[in-house]
């Protein structure tokens, strides 16, 4: 059953692969490495990457010998994975619904995915049916509530004084994004052996480019909110987000903006 969060995620993301690509999913590096070393990937492993998205997970994955496979909800976000990996066998499915049978893999990653799913419990449910009996799961998503790189933005819509929209749904994800709420989550879901834990860093950008290619390029909620607005109010964000922006001030003339995360880890 489609709902207000599943319909409002699919016009979210829909034409954006391009402008995550060259932005946001810069930020999501940090975590591949964890998360593939969590998961147990290494050569051999039957992979499952899901909400691939340009398909960074996926390629470091076939770098270390997996055979891989991944699928992302956005057409144009799966097309830049196969763009990306060579090879990569790719689908288009929207969680909770794989397009795969029991058991079918020995491990199953997701890079900062769950956070937006409809119903994470039911979704952790599908990625434990594809996973073999002793398989592994390695998910990240973005402590709650977000500060720093993932909080710039919405503090300068703030500071501007433009109301957050009505219709812009809360992530169910959200009172899972605490350590012990996530950990707790996986174990409901039937995980064995569930951890999670803190992984920080900080992430070195030009800050019109995070501007440009986050709140300019529609990508998040905080992008959909600043492009519903007209010239003076944006422009009044822009000061706003300029000033916040100095801060994060480093010596080169860019901005290093903390992130903090979350990676939780089972066992089928």
């Amino acid at each position: 059953m489609t709902t207000d969060f599943d319909a409002y995620e699919r016009d979210l993301w829909t034409g954006r692969a391009t402008a995550y690509e060259q932005g946001f999913a810069k930020l999501t590096t940090r975590t591949i490495a964890p998360l593939l070393d969590a998961a147990r990937v290494t050569a051999g492993t039957r992979l499952l990457d899901i909400g691939t998205g340009p398909g960074i997970v996926a390629a470091e994955a076939v770098r270390r010998g997996a055979d891989a496979s991944a699928v992302d909800a956005e057409p144009e976000m799966a097309a830049t994975a196969r763009r990306n990996v060579p090879g990569l066998d790719v689908q288009v499915a929207v969680l909770p619904d794989l397009p795969f049978p029991d058991a079918a893999f020995d491990a199953v990653v997701g890079n900062f995915v769950i956070n937006h799913v409809s119903d994470p419990a039911v979704t952790l449910g599908e990625l434990r049916r594809v996973l073999r009996p002793g398989g592994r799961l390695a998910l990240t998503c973005w402590r709650m509530p977000g500060t720093g790189a993932l909080a710039l933005v919405r503090e300068a819509i703030d500071e501007a004084e433009v109301p957050w929209p009505d219709d812009i749904p809360e992530p169910p994800f959200t009172e899972h994004g605490e350590r012990a709420a996530f950990e707790a989550l996986v174990t409901a879901a039937g995980f064995a052996d569930a951890a999670a834990e803190d992984i920080t860093w900080t992430h070195p950008v030009d800050p019109e480019e995070w501007w440009e290619l986050g709140a300019l390029a529609r990508v998040g909620s905080n992008g959909v909110v600043v492009g519903r607005q007209d010239a003076p109010t944006v422009a009044r964000i822009k000061t706003a987000y300029d000033r916040l922006a100095t801060r994060y001030a480093t010596a080169d003339g860019r901005i290093a903006l903390p992130a903090h995360a979350l990676l939780a880890c089972g066992t089928r």
